[in-house]
């Protein structure tokens, strides 16, 4: 299909391999006419130079074809999706317009194309996407479905094809981005299988050393599971035969991300996790008799062992706003062992492991209305003008992951919550104009305040009042974004008018006392008084927090002092001039690096890990705003990126060395006489290294210290390490902080 100069002999193979499997699972669908246009345009846009690997060195045609072979198989989507990820880098390259796929192949696929083009430009600088552009990103999505599910299909192959990346960073960056945006998103959309792989390599590349290890322990439990699964297996399956029912039953080891998770939260070993894996029955049945046969399974099982009534989680009766349908229960089965069982119809297993597009295949797009909810909320989100990128990803995670909470309106109209909502939330769900005058409901006929958390099948009867306006307080109480949105919006509203009359009130004071306002002279008033913004400082005069003649007297002053400084500035000679010293923040500036080479950003170096001059580091951004430097091995790395990986950001150091920087070094050894003494020597002795503190804890025999010493840098403290190991009767010594 292309030059041999364009694939290594590893790339060819797999794409020959890649390449033919499509063909055969894609090629009735796409049609021959068109899979050969395909095949042609590919062709000459690599024939003319422009289809080239990306700065990462990926071949970029194997990544689209590999693309399209999950889209193909793992998801199953349709013509234009699968033309649409062939045909997007021939444009992107300016091999063919848009105009020309327009003409060739409708505006359907145009439009895809065009949605993939606009959320890969957003990449074109770095390997993650930057904080500012993540409004862009997820309206991208947001236009239309089909670019979010085929940008997952190529975060799925791209973590596929970087286990063996040479960079290191890049690897860890990728697989950050995928564990806080793309997982997640995969999850929302039931895309289950791939949520879990994605979560898999995440972890895999993010934390390599637990994966391995779990893994590991899988394989050596492998064989006793499979005996234990299948002694489980047996006597179900001969009572399902028995009652007439045609089905599949097996078991199925959980993912390695989600064991792990599972071990943190119980902060246990994995010999101690009982539910490492999960027995599934799928009945081949019609749809009028799923729910039938699914409970008929149910009391077969449950009348042969014991079932958890809390572990019942009925998605038969209400699906998930996903689509996902099932029934999981949780029995004591042999050997006194928990299991999961999963009881699923063909049609819901095909819904659990494909998603939306498996909802395609049964309903058709319009049968999916919890999907066009969740897309008209995130669209609701990102036009919420003064929502900060940091905020709008809090926000647009929340209903990500959560459960939920079915409720209904006195005429038996059913909605679905994430749990932990309030009357609130209802209030907002409902209609904006609701929940603005809401003051609590009457649940199941009994009143109750805003605050009430809801809890599945209660009735609700919204209760208004005309007086009523939202409160800085119900951003507390509230838990859906949409809900949070508008709250905001409503406080932003009243705060300008009053911020407005505030701004009235200071020009007709100035006006009254005959002054001529200089605004840059009033921004840096405000901006000295410590207001973050203009509308702040207005609102506080309005609210008479602030006193207007207190603000005119300071005005005058800074007035004053600025022409002052003016005057004296003309009278100055070389003779007169004092250099300036800088202080520690400002050589600060010098030393880091902060995300696209920004100098002067005010960080502060994490006391968890205590990074110095010469560690890999990176960024993150506090709630406050404020920026955080930490090793890149620091002990909280994993945590931060897998959950908060939006608020990471790049650092380096750059060429100037900063100040001195303090870190801790633990040393185990022998209780001998002297030994002490010879390590204080030791660092008493090193070149600009000084001790600020020394603890020492002895017992039977042996000693272990915490040493806070002062170092230039990594090499300045690595040279230290190395002396301290030849002390005599020192075991080890390591850098703990």
């Amino acid at each position: 299909m292309v030059k041999n100069t364009y694939f290594t002999p590893a790339e060819r193979s797999d794409f020959l391999e890649s390449y033919r499997s499509l063909s055969r699972s894609s090629r009735s669908l796409i049609g021959e006419k068109d899979f050969l246009r395909i095949r042609k345009l590919i062709a000459h846009a690599i024939e003319s130079g422009n289809y080239l690997h990306d700065k990462n060195g990926i071949n970029v045609l194997l990544r689209n074809m590999n693309t399209a072979l999950i889209l193909s198989k793992e998801v199953g989507l349709e013509r234009s999706t699968l033309i649409a990820v062939l045909l997007y880098h021939v444009v992107q390259c300016d091999s063919l317009s848009l105009e020309d796929i327009k003409k060739e192949f409708g505006t359907d696929i145009t439009k895809i194309i065009n949605g993939l083009i606009k959320a890969n430009s957003l990449y074109a600088k770095q390997e993650i996407v930057e904080s500012e552009n993540f409004r862009k990103l997820l309206l991208t999505f947001a236009e239309d479905v089909r670019v979010i599910i085929i940008m997952i299909a190529d975060r799925l192959c791209l973590m596929r094809m970087i286990n063996h990346h040479p960079n290191e960073r890049y690897r860890m960056d990728v697989a950050s981005e995928a564990s806080y945006l793309y997982a997640p998103l995969a999850h929302r959309l039931g895309l289950y299988r791939i949520k879990s792989e994605l979560e898999d390599l995440s972890l895999k590349y993010t934390n390599r050393e637990v994966f391995t290890q779990i893994a590991h322990k899988l394989k050596e439990t492998k064989r006793a599971r499979d005996k234990y699964i299948e002694e489980f297996i047996a006597p179900v399956k001969k009572k399902l035969e028995e009652a007439g029912l045609t089905f599949e039953i097996k078991g199925r080891t959980k993912s390695i991300f989600s064991i792990w998770n599972k071990m943190k939260k119980q902060k246990a070993d994995l010999e101690d996790i009982y539910d490492l894996f999960a027995i599934r029955v799928v009945l081949d049945t019609p749809e009028e008799q799923e729910k039938a046969d699914c409970w008929k399974v149910y009391s077969i099982v449950t009348d042969m062992y014991q079932p958890n009534p809390q572990r019942l989680k009925d998605w038969l009766s209400i699906p998930k706003s996903n689509g996902y349908e099932s029934l999981h229960i949780t029995v004591f089965g042999p050997g006194n062992r928990w299991v999961e069982v999963q009881i699923r119809s063909k049609r819901m297993d095909e819904i659990a492991e494909r998603g939306l597009a498996a909802h395609w295949k049964y309903k058709g797009l319009k049968g999916e209305s919890g999907l066009d909810d969740w897309l008209n909320n995130v669209r609701d989100i990102l036009e919420s003008a003064n929502n900060g990128p940091m905020e709008l990803m809090k926000e647009f995670k929340m209903d990500l992951y959560d459960k939920e909470v079915f409720v209904f309106t006195p005429k038996g109209d059913l909605y679905k919550l994430p749990k932990g909502a309030t009357v609130l939330d209802f209030a907002f769900l409902i209609h904006t104009g609701l929940g603005s005058k809401c003051v609590g409901a009457r649940v199941n006929g009994k009143n109750q305040t805003i605050k009430y958390e809801l809890r599945s099948g209660d009735t609700i009867e919204v209760l208004t009042a005309p007086s009523q306006s939202p409160k800085q307080d119900w951003l507390n109480i509230v838990t859906t974004s949409k809900a949070r949105v508008k709250i905001k919006q409503a406080l932003n509203e009243a705060q300008f008018k009053e911020a407005e009359f505030g701004k009235e009130l200071l020009q007709r004071r100035f006006k009254n006392r005959k002054i001529e306002v200089d605004e840059s002279i009033l921004m840096r008033l405000i901006k000295k008084m410590g207001y973050k913004t203009v509308t702040d400082f207005y609102y506080a005069l309005a609210q008479e927090n602030l006193d207007v003649n207190t603000v005119l007297d300071n005005y005058l002053d800074l007035d004053r002092k600025e022409k002052e400084n003016e005057d004296f500035s003309e009278l100055r000679t070389a003779e007169n001039f004092v250099p300036q010293l800088y202080d520690e923040d400002a050589s600060k500036e010098d030393v880091l690096v902060i995300d696209q080479n920004l100098k002067g950003v005010e960080y502060k170096l994490s006391k968890c890990c205590n990074p110095i001059y010469g560690d890999e580091i990176f960024g993150f951004v506090s709630t406050q705003g404020s920026i955080k430097i930490h090793r890149i091995d620091c002990p909280n790395a994993f945590s931060m990126r897998s959950r908060f990986g939006y608020r990471v950001v790049k650092a380096r150091w750059s060429g100037k060395q900063g100040s001195q920087y303090a870190t801790v070094l633990r040393v185990v050894g022998h209780d001998d006489i002297g030994i002490v003494t010879n390590i204080t020597s030791i660092i008493s002795k090193e070149k600009n290294v000084s001790m600020r503190n020394i603890s020492i804890e002895s017992d039977d025999g042996l000693f272990q210290g915490h040493i806070t010493v002062m170092v230039d840098d990594l090499s300045s403290l690595n040279s230290l390490i190395k002396k301290l190991k030849t002390v005599k009767g020192v075991k080890n010594v390591e850098r703990t902080q």
